[in-house]
């Protein structure tokens, strides 16, 4: 299902009046918007030794009430309570429809939403971040590539668009792998291996939870749109590094080659960051969303480098 959510799903649940099982949380778990658990809008998560009360039980999950989520009844393993007792609290008589949140801006946000795709070359990266899983010798086949660092919502400050406080301090505490795991489909997961070897370091749940969630509500388009662009780049402006491994390169010679793939007319809208005198990463301002990067740039803003000119790093410590 898109993350336009055109086809709302409803769930209708007819409930009589009656004295409600509760159950207490033991551990702070995710609570998903379907029975598979594979959906968590919001990244809601519970707290834990609260009370919830269980509006259905089935296939070893709880419906469960989380005040706060929007929508706020959740399926949550049952593994994450206590036995189950019967509590005070009263579900009303209700039918309640159960939608996957709408966007009513939706084609606005496409075509206004002001962002940055940063590559990074993975040789210049490893060079203070060797110990990083993706920068062992056997870790990674990422060498001399553009990787992707992120798809970056502007301005700087659009992050963490709806997401649980709890999720937001685990990631501020660079606690990745503690945070929700992303069910990608086989041709994203495919990309992200080959352009995205942050991956091993759960780089992708970072970059969704602060970034991607002011994207779309959907990852598995976040990540598509950002690994194509990507992809591209690297097979144009990525080759053109590639041959001048150890050199030193200019952004205007940069700028020459990805003219050939994106547009004539790019002028100040791609930017090269260097740490030192080694080309870092490559920003790409865009405006809309997508993969056409043709189309994304036209309108896109202006973007600042902070060099005109560094040297492409070559595997292994750099030495002059």
């Amino acid at each position: 299902m898109s993350g336009y959510f055109k086809t709302a799903v409803v769930l209708v649940l007819i409930c009589g009046v009656a004295t409600a099982k509760s159950v207490t949380s033991t551990q702070a778990c995710e609570a998903f918007n379907n029975l598979k658990h594979s959906k968590n809008y919001g990244h809601v998560v519970l707290k834990e030794g609260h009370s919830y009360p269980v509006l259905q039980e089935r296939k070893g999950s709880y419906f469960i009430r989380v005040p706060g989520a929007n929508p706020v009844n959740r399926w949550v393993s049952s593994s994450c309570f206590n036995n189950a007792s019967v509590g005070s609290s009263v579900v009303e008589p209700m039918q309640q429809e159960l939608q996957e949140p709408k966007n009513e801006s939706t084609k606005s946000v496409e075509s206004n939403l002001d962002s940055v795709l940063v590559l990074s070359w993975h040789n210049a990266f490893c060079e203070k971040h060797m110990n990083k899983k993706e920068c062992k010798r056997d870790g990674s086949d990422a060498k001399n590539r553009l990787v992707l660092h992120g798809l970056w919502p502007q301005p700087r400050n659009n992050v963490y668009c709806s997401v649980n406080s709890t999720i937001k301090e685990l990631d501020k505490q660079h606690r990745w792998g503690a945070l929700p795991k992303l069910n990608l489909d086989n041709k994203v997961l495919a990309l992200m291996q080959e352009y995205m070897p942050g991956y091993q370091s759960k780089l992708q749940r970072h970059e969704w939870v602060k970034h991607g969630t002011c994207y779309t509500n959907d990852p598995i388009r976040y990540f598509k749109d950002a690994l194509t662009m990507t992809k591209k780049l690297d097979a144009t402006v990525g080759e053109y590094l590639r041959a001048n491994i150890g050199k030193s390169v200019k952004l205007f010679n940069i700028k020459r080659v990805a003219a050939r793939l994106i547009d004539k007319d790019i002028a100040n809208k791609i930017a090269m960051k260097c740490k030192g005198p080694l080309l870092s990463e490559i920003w790409i301002s865009l405006k809309g969303q997508g993969s056409d990067i043709s189309k994304l740039i036209k309108n896109a803003k202006t973007i600042r480098s902070n060099c005109q000119e560094a040297i492409v790093d070559a595997p292994g410590k750099f030495r002059r």
